[in-house]
This record gives C-alpha cells, sequence and structure tokens, in this order.
C-alpha cells in the first residue's frame, strides 16, 4: 500500500465473510427496517459486532443499486430518472412526483454549511428525498438525497427533470404546489394544482376551480402512499446516523418496497 494512496488488494482477498450471503441479506433488511443496534443483531446470528458492521455496509450498497422494479416487467429495473421517463413514454404512464424529509443530526459546529440542513418547513434538520410514482402509488424512483434547506422544484432541477422532459415530450408528471415554477417552464407535462380564482370570481367558476383542484389531489395523492410506505421502515422515521450514508439507505429501502407493490 502506497502512503497516501488507495489499498492495493487483489479481487476476493481479504477476510471471509463469517455469515452466508442470506444471512447478511436478512440482518441488513432487519437493520433496515427495525433499526436495531449492530451489536444486537451480533448476538442474534452468533457473530461479533465487526462482522455485521461489514456485511450491512456491503449489503446495503448492494441493495441501493439495485433500482426499483418495473410492474409487469419481471428482472427490468429503473435506476435513473432517465429511465423512469423513458418507461413512461413506452408505456403511456402517468407519473407522480413529491419530495419527503427526513430529520437528521446537527452537523457539527464550527463547520461550513450547517444552515444547509435546517428546514425552512420542519425548523429541522432534515434531508430532502424526490420520489417517483406512478398512479397506483408504486414506487418508480428516488434521487441522491439534497440538503433539507434546498427548494422542491430545485432538488428536481438537480435530478435532471428538465431534460427528461426535453427528451420525453409525452410524458405527464403530476405535482404539488411547491413545483409552479416547472409547471411554468414545461406546460402540459408539469401538471400542478389549478390557481384559485380572483377574489370577485363568479361562484361557477369558484365551483369548477374545486372540482378541478379535488380532481388533480386525487390524481396525486398516490405518491404521498409511496412515501407512506418508505416512512413504516423505522430508520426513515428518523436517521441517527452519518448522513453521508443516508442517500444509499433510503435507495436501499426503495427497491424492496417497489419489489412488494410492483406485485400487489
Amino acid at each position: 500500500m502506497t502512503r497516501g494512496g488507495a489499498r492495493k488488494r487483489a479481487a476476493g482477498a481479504g477476510a471471509s465473510h463469517q455469515l452466508v450471503f442470506v444471512d447478511r441479506l436478512v440482518a441488513t433488511l432487519i437493520h433496515l427496517r427495525h433499526d436495531l443496534p449492530h451489536s444486537v443483531l451480533g448476538l442474534l446470528f452468533g457473530v461479533d459486532r465487526s462482522t455485521v458492521t461489514r456485511a450491512i455496509g456491503k449489503v446495503r450498497a448492494l441493495l441501493a443499486e439495485r433500482g426499483c422494479a418495473v410492474p409487469d416487467r419481471p428482472g427490468l429495473r429503473l435506476r435513473t430518472l432517465t429511465d423512469v421517463f423513458a418507461y413512461a413514454q413506452a408505456e403511456g404512464v402517468e407519473l407522480r412526483l413529491d419530495a419527503t424529509e427526513i430529520q437528521v443530526r446537527r452537523p457539527p459546529a464550527g463547520l461550513g454549511g450547517r444552515r444547509a440542513f435546517v428546514s425552512c418547513k420542519k425548523k429541522q434538520n432534515t434531508m430532502k428525498a424526490t420520489v417517483i410514482a406512478d398512479r397506483r402509488g408504486r414506487t418508480l424512483w428516488t434521487d441522491a438525497l439534497r440538503p433539507g434547506r434546498m427548494h422542491d422544484a430545485t432538488a428536481a432541477r438537480n435530478g435532471g427533470i428538465a431534460v427528461c422532459f426535453r427528451h420525453f415530450p409525452d410524458v405527464e408528471v403530476f405535482l404539488g404546489d411547491g413545483y409552479l415554477g416547472l409547471s411554468r417552464d414545461h406546460r402540459g407535462q408539469a401538471i400542478t394544482p389549478p390557481r384559485k380564482p380572483r377574489p370577485g370570481a363568479l361562484p361557477g367558476r369558484v365551483e369548477q376551480w374545486e372540482r378541478d383542484r379535488h380532481g388533480h389531489s386525487s390524481d396525486r395523492i398516490t405518491v404521498e402512499h409511496a412515501l407512506a410506505d418508505h416512512k413504516r421502515w423505522k430508520q426513515l422515521t428518523r436517521w441517527t446516523h452519518r448522513r453521508d450514508r443516508l442517500p444509499d439507505t433510503y435507495r436501499a429501502i426503495a427497491g424492496p418496497v417497489s419489489d412488494r407493490t410492483a406485485n400487489a
């Protein structure tokens, strides 16, 4: 090993795993679902805590790279936003997009960038995940998480949604009020709730607006159901570990959730 460089190790070298792959996978899923400490999992599986830590770190990365399942397409996975838009255009699927925030630990004092994680909405330190689902609430994609202070529309733009709108003009995405900028830039594709009539509008116009807004809310609510499925996993109710591990953890959870809902 050269000083200051990457460690030189042949493929397959290093200490062998004391747990078979199925046990490593089960331990990782238990940790993601219930947030059990590694030491407790070590007692359950009869190994040292460090063995469990190593297993979870490797399997979590594998789960994060799998992507999300495609309904009625066994073996096909969606890993990028471009994959989702290509699938939606080919199959005529209407998409639903929304963001959710997970509370994280406050960055240490004395370091720059502390304010970036302070959510203006929750008044807490959070990280923001953007999620796409279909009309039945099946998770199709989740992005790399952003600091909680970032606006929902900015997070979507940073994920590359504007480029996808240009390359896939037939795709429609139902959005909430926080994405009015996207609706203005991509009319007919980014669909947000109808605007409230001006004061003094005719009663018939107000009634029509209420019906249209209720219809849009009913169409978009399924992505809220997808977010609720994710939050049933205890690690996503409040993240108490290192922030740099949360993006892989969220994607590792979204994959199994999409597997279950795709076959429902």
